[in-house]
């Protein structure tokens, strides 16, 4: 267990350095005014960013995912590892229920963090120096919002997280599991590798596409109440409210830039784990061999 808990933390590092600038776009399209957008698009969003706030204002908010989102893999591989030994039989629906355990458990450190990170992504829109800057970095966000508005305030959307976090890393895992053995993914397969990232890129897709709708709410809710007034009253008047003005196209602002996001992030993610685990398991093996060895060598012989 603690090897899938230290390839969790490796992959996840990797994965946040290559998406976080996707993420900041997926956010800002998500929340922004309906009727006063910024953006037109994916690659508008991208543009203006840059344009407007620097390279770095593509990174607003990666303190956040970066401190959190390596425990979070930790937490995620290692209970998805553990779940799948206590299930015994490496069947479909024992992926799906590992994952949806590991993506369940995961939310109490994910949702606190993806506020940070939405609040400070939305923070100095447009503005290459934010004139007035309400947070100082992530988790200085958290404390202010605990100040004002108790635990209750950093769990701000934890329902749409458990219902996004829960059947996602479910699919996650099933597809994972389904693609690789599809492919062929062996230690010797020359191809191995390439193999590996394309089924990690495709599992993230898979995921994000079945809960995409949750996140929009989710990323809603979590901007709710930035500018001192609060537009949603739950959850319900959130979806109600977002399909009156916006359709059911709602439902969709941001995917071009999630999924050009959960490719190279999962890809990374996945391929990396498994080439850890890999190699930490195949020298714990030559070093069992070689205990053997000796201790057979050191054996007296018989007179």
């Amino acid at each position: 267990m603690a090897l899938d808990f230290a390839a969790g933390c490796i992959g996840g590092a990797a994965g946040v350095l290559v998406g976080h600038p996707f993420d900041t776009v997926k956010v800002r399209l998500q929340v922004q005014n309906v009727d006063r957008p910024l953006y037109r698009g994916t690659f508008h969003c991208f543009q203006s960013i840059v344009r407007q706030e620097s390279g770095l204002g593509l990174y607003k908010g990666i303190g956040s995912p970066m401190m959190g989102l390596t425990f979070i893999n930790a937490i995620v591989f290692g209970v998805q590892g553990n779940a799948m030994r206590k299930l015994g039989k490496d069947t479909p629906l024992n992926q799906f229920l590992a994952g949806a355990s590991a993506g369940a458990i995961q939310c109490v450190i994910c949702c606190p963090m993806e506020l940070a990170k939405t609040r400070m992504q939305m923070q100095g829109t447009g503005e290459k120096k934010s004139k007035r800057k309400l947070y100082k970095n992530s988790l200085d966000c958290l404390v202010r919002i605990y100040r004002r508005e108790g635990i209750r305030g950093i769990n701000r959307g934890m329902v749409t997280t458990l219902l996004r976090e829960t059947p996602g890393f479910g699919v996650y895992f099933l597809a994972y599991d389904i693609l690789t053995r599809s492919l062929g993914c062996e230690p010797d397969d020359p191809y191995m590798i390439p193999k590996l990232l394309f089924a990690g890129g495709m599992s993230g897709i898979a995921s994000w596409l079945s809960t995409y709708p949750v996140d929009v709410i989710k990323s809603r809710l979590q901007a709710d109440g930035v500018g001192g007034v609060n537009q949603y009253s739950s959850i319900m008047d959130c979806i109600r409210q977002s399909l009156k003005k916006e359709g059911w196209r709602v439902f969709t602002r941001g995917l071009t830039s999630t999924l050009l996001r959960a490719f190279p992030v999962n890809a990374t993610t996945f391929a990396t784990v498994t080439l850890f685990l890999l190699y930490m398991r195949e020298g714990e093996e030559c070093r069992i061999q070689d205990c053997e060895t000796q201790s057979v060598q050191l054996q007296p012989t018989s007179l």
